[in-house]
Formats: C-alpha cells, sequence, structure tokens
C-alpha cells in the first residue's frame, strides 16, 4: 500500500467517529454552516476512497471490480450519513422537531437510502462469499439483515414522517397531553427498534466470521466485529436499567446509523485487498 493509498484508508477509518463525536459534542449547527463544510467533506471522502480502491476499481480482473463495487455500496451511503454531524443528535423537544422538521426528514430518508443500498452491497457479498466456499455464515447474515431492514425502514419512516407530522399536529392544537394512540405507536417501535438493530449487529457478526472463513479478515478483525456486534446487540434488548454507564452505551449502539460502522469498515477492508493482491503480483 502507497503512503496516499495508507492516509487515505487512515482518514475514511475515522470519518464514522469524528461525524459522531461532532454530532454529539457540538450539536445542531446552522445549515448555512454545516452544509458547506459538509460538501468538502464529501468531496475529500470520494477522492480518498478512489484513492485506496483504485486497484479494484481500475483492476482487468471482474472479480477484483465486483469487490470494489460492493465495497461502493456499503461506503457511499457514508458520505450522505456525515452531514449527521452538522444536524447534530435528533430533538429532544416538541418545537425543536418542528423548527427543524426538513431536516429530520432529509436525515431519515438518507438512512433509508443508505441502508437500502448498504443491503444491495452485504446482499453481492454473500453472493461472493458463497461462490468463494464459505458454507453457513453467509446465509445467516443474509437472513438476519433481510428480516432487519424492512423493520428498519419502517423504524426510519416512523421517525421520519410519523413523528414530524405528529409533532407538527401537536404544536398547531397545542396539545398539552400526547394522546393513547401516540403512546402506543412509541411503545410499538421501541420494540421494533430493539429487534432491527440486534439484527443488524448480529448479521455484521456473522459476515465477519465469513469474510475470515475465506481469508479476507484476520482473525483478530473477526474476533473484534464479533465481540463489538454481540455487545451491540446486547445492550440493545437488555431492560432499561438505571446504570449510567450502560444507559450511555445503549443511547449510542440505538443510533441509526452505528450498526453500519462495522458493516463500511469491511468495505473499506475489501477496498484495501485489491492493495494487497497488487502487491503479490508485483
Amino acid at each position: 500500500m502507497t503512503n496516499p493509498q495508507a492516509l487515505s484508508r487512515f482518514y475514511l477509518t475515522l470519518v464514522p467517529f469524528l461525524a459522531a463525536g461532532v454530532a454529539l459534542v457540538i450539536g445542531h449547527s446552522k445549515p448555512q454552516l454545516y452544509l458547506p463544510i459538509w460538501m468538502a467533506h464529501a468531496l475529500l471522502m470520494a477522492f480518498a476512497v478512489w484513492s485506496l480502491g483504485k486497484n479494484c476499481f481500475t483492476n482487468p480482473d471482474p472479480e477484483q471490480r465486483q469487490l470494489g463495487t460492493i465495497a461502493l455500496l456499503v461506503i457511499i451511503p457514508w458520505i450522505g450519513f456525515t452531514v449527521f454531524a452538522g444536524m447534530g443528535p435528533p430533538p429532544t423537544s416538541i418545537p425543536e422537531w418542528v423548527e427543524t422538521a426538513t431536516e429530520q426528514q432529509v436525515r431519515y430518508a438518507l438512512l433509508i437510502i443508505g441502508g437500502m443500498l448498504i443491503t444491495v452491497g452485504l446482499a453481492l457479498l454473500a453472493n461472493k462469499l458463497r461462490q468463494s466456499g464459505e458454507k453457513q455464515y453467509w446465509l445467516l447474515g443474509l437472513l438476519a439483515l433481510g428480516i432487519a431492514m424492512p423493520l428498519f425502514i419502517a423504524n426510519m419512516a416512523y421517525w421520519g414522517s410519523f413523528l414530524v407530522e405528529s409533532f407538527t399536529n401537536f404544536s398547531a392544537a397545542s396539545v398539552a397531553k400526547r394522546p393513547d394512540w401516540y403512546l402506543s405507536m412509541r411503545a410499538l417501535f421501541s420494540w421494533i427498534s430493539g429487534v432491527e438493530v440486534a439484527l443488524l449487529y448480529l448479521a455484521t457478526a456473522a459476515f465477519g466470521v465469513a469474510l475470515q472463513s475465506v481469508g479476507w479478515l484476520t482473525s483478530t478483525a473477526c474476533r473484534l466485529y464479533v465481540v463489538f456486534s454481540l455487545v451491540g446487540a446486547l445492550l440493545i434488548v437488555l431492560p432499561t436499567l438505571s446504570i449510567e454507564p450502560l444507559e450511555i452505551a445503549s443511547y449510542l449502539v440505538s443510533i441509526p446509523a452505528f450498526p453500519f460502522i462495522m458493516p463500511y469498515l469491511m468495505a473499506l477492508n475489501l477496498l484495501n485487498l485489491g492493495n494487497r493482491t497488487l502487491t503479490r503480483v508485483k
């Protein structure tokens, strides 16, 4: 791997964590401020992806180019997700939801589109793993993902459409007490969210083992993916506990984009496979 490729991978690896840190620490900023910064970052991120993966994208071997395509499908959504750094976390009050209604609709629309692209990418990866001789874990990952994604889309539509419209109506009608049907819907989607997020983490664990079994992931990296995925799945299904560290951890693993961080890192590893293959050929 050349120095520009190593630098690109380092930068791309930091992207989800930097975006999350900015969103959680700084919070919501004005669109006039964060959109120009995000557009500059998007260009830089696109350049870094090309620098890291050009050996895959331009390789005459169709198998290598397919790996590049799979990686792109998983990575591209993160260019959109990083705009959440400027939006900050979802609002915590009805007036804030009403004031930022358009931003919230954009947020969850990007998550739905990104989730679908990542699903396509991982489905193609599952087929690639099957062709490479992986026996079972690709199927477990694909099944978990196939169950989780419809729930994910429904959950994001709930946040981006149902809540935005409900809060707008509550604010317009000056509703002091939230109606029973709203509380029932909130309880229902709390369950849906827990199941969906747990399945996404379990799918990641299965894909990690599958990648390691065909030699596309080191055993150390595989163990880290599996451990973090299982911890994430466990935290999201645990009952609410009044222990601050656990409450913070449960909140973090439930953030909609967070379950896609590990597939994103796996995609970066797929791009790097092209660099290692080229090095061996030379």
